[in-house]
Parts: structure tokens; C-alpha cells; sequence
């Protein structure tokens, strides 16, 4: 099987040298195993995306030598293949509407019955709230939620994963209970967007052919996530390799806000990218 990965950035700021970090640690790692390295746009945040940003990536990847092949995928251009998952998922009862802002979020699990509000690896845990709607009631201002009782009862036999990362490695198990206390009903469809990023990562390394999944440590605990997603779409399950995350002297990790970082403020400095390569290690 040919190693295939990929590189998914989004254009909503510039490019900083974590995203150097993580883009350098893919190619490298497809070049070891004679594989291919994918470059994709993650643009299905259309109000926070810019084609400036887009070029930039595209400008601070060639600095830095990298190459991919073409064409390159944009998650605009996926609608109808994200659409078609949730159509799979909503057939199996799998899916249901909600209409709960974040702050109706916060305020039913501020409740004194409540106890203290759970964080999962897609913030807040849902309460339920709108678990008991059909998708016969689906408006045009609601999101999408997966049933996570229901998606894990109506696999059986959970699916694993293989992590090569540095930090977690070897197989890992789902479990059951787990997902539905730690994890709870998450988004796949958000209100603005049409889908969301669970389910759009999930459906697009499959149609790329991603054979190991390469990025931050920060999206380790999504990863349940995604994998349960694969096995109920029956998509193939890559491995994750999952990196450590640049810090700043603090310790906190980078983020595009964070500009005095960004490798166009280093090319602008007049670094090489020989020096900028070494800053992330390589």
C-alpha cells in the first residue's frame, strides 16, 4: 500500500511555525516511506476565510520546499459529498436537529441538577436538550447532531486505532460508554456550514486516500471521534500519527493570532528558510 498524507490548513490567517512544524513533519515523513504528501484547503469556514490567506499558503509552503501534488482539494468544493454522508447517517436514525446556541448550552448545564459541566474533545458535552427530535422537524437554523447512544449500539463491535505518534503510541480501543459520557452528541452539521469538521476530515482523507493521518497533539482525544465516524460511513481507518505542538516561551501553543510567529514575518526578516526549518527542529 502506497503511504499517502496530507497537510489541511485553513485560510483564515497566516501560516505560523507550528503549522511549519506539522506541514515539514508530513512530507518528511511521506519522503522516508517513498509515499505521496497532499496539500488541502480546509475553507468550510466561509465567513472566516480569505483568498489572500490561500495564496499565502501556498507562497510560505514552496519557501519552505515543499511540494504536493495537484490538484488541490478544497473542502467549498465538498458540499455535496458532505451532504451525502449525513443523508447515510440521517437514514439510520443516527442523526437529529438542534436548535441550542452555545448559550443555551452553557445555561442547561449551569443548572444546580446538572453538577459541574463535562468538557469533551468537542467542548462542552451536549446535555440532550434536542435528542428527542425527528429530522422531519430539521429547520433551516439548526445544526446537526450525531446520537452517539445510537451510533455506538448500532456498531456492535467498536473499531481501534493505530497511533505512530510520539506521544500515544500503538492501538487503541473505543469504548462504548466512554464516547457517549466523555464525548456526547456532537455536531456534524453546524448551522452556517453545512457540515462541520468532524465529518468533513473524515470524509475527505478517505476520498484522498490518506493512508496516515499527520497533525498536532491537540486533536489526539478527537480522534475517537473520527474513527467511530469511518466505521459508520464504512471508510477505511488510517493511522495517526500525532506530533507535539510549538509553544511559545510560555508554554501556550501557537495560534494564527499569534503574527510575530508567522512565517511570512520570518521571510520578511530576511531569514532563509534553511534557518526557519531549524527553528521547528528539522
Amino acid at each position: 500500500m502506497t503511504f499517502v498524507t496530507r497537510f489541511a490548513p485553513s485560510p483564515t490567517g497566516p501560516l505560523h511555525l507550528g503549522h511549519a512544524f506539522s506541514a515539514l513533519t508530513a512530507f518528511r515523513r511521506a519522503q522516508d516511506k517513498a509515499g505521496t504528501f497532499l496539500l488541502r484547503i480546509e475553507d468550510i469556514d466561509q465567513s472566516r476565510a480569505r483568498p489572500e490567506w490561500e495564496a499565502l499558503i501556498f507562497e510560505d509552503l514552496h519557501w519552505l520546499g515543499l511540494d504536493w501534488s495537484d490538484p488541490v482539494m478544497r473542502q467549498s468544493d465538498r458540499l455535496p459529498a458532505y451532504r451525502a454522508a449525513l443523508d447515510r447517517l440521517a437514514a439510520r436514525g443516527l442523526l437529529y436537529p438542534c436548535a441550542c446556541s452555545r448559550a443555551d448550552i452553557r445555561a442547561a448545564l449551569a443548572a444546580p441538577q446538572e453538577g459541574a459541566a463535562l468538557h469533551g474533545p468537542d467542548g462542552l458535552i451536549y446535555p440532550g436538550t434536542c435528542r428527542g427530535r425527528s429530522m422531519d422537524e430539521a429547520g433551516p437554523g439548526d445544526s446537526l447532531r450525531l446520537d452517539m447512544a445510537r451510533a455506538v449500539a448500532s456498531l456492535g463491535a467498536l473499531p481501534g486505532f493505530n497511533e505512530t505518534g510520539p506521544l500515544h503510541p500503538g492501538c487503541h480501543a473505543l469504548d462504548g460508554s466512554e464516547l457517549v459520557a466523555g464525548v456526547g452528541d456532537v455536531v456534524l452539521a453546524r448551522r452556517d456550514m453545512g457540515t462541520s469538521y468532524h465529518l468533513s476530515v473524515v470524509v475527505d482523507d478517505a476520498a484522498q486516500g490518506i493512508t496516515e493521518v499527520v497533525r498536532g497533539a491537540d486533536i489526539f482525544d478527537a480522534t475517537r471521534i473520527h474513527v467511530l465516524l469511518q466505521a459508520l460511513l464504512g471508510l477505511p481507518h488510517p493511522a495517526f500519527h500525532h506530533h507535539d505542538l510549538i509553544r511559545d516561551e510560555t508554554g501556550k501553543r501557537l495560534a494564527k493570532r499569534d503574527d510575530a510567529r508567522a512565517i511570512r514575518t520570518y521571510r520578511d526578516e530576511g531569514r532563509s528558510p534553511a534557518q526557519v526549518r531549524a527553528m521547528v527542529g528539522f
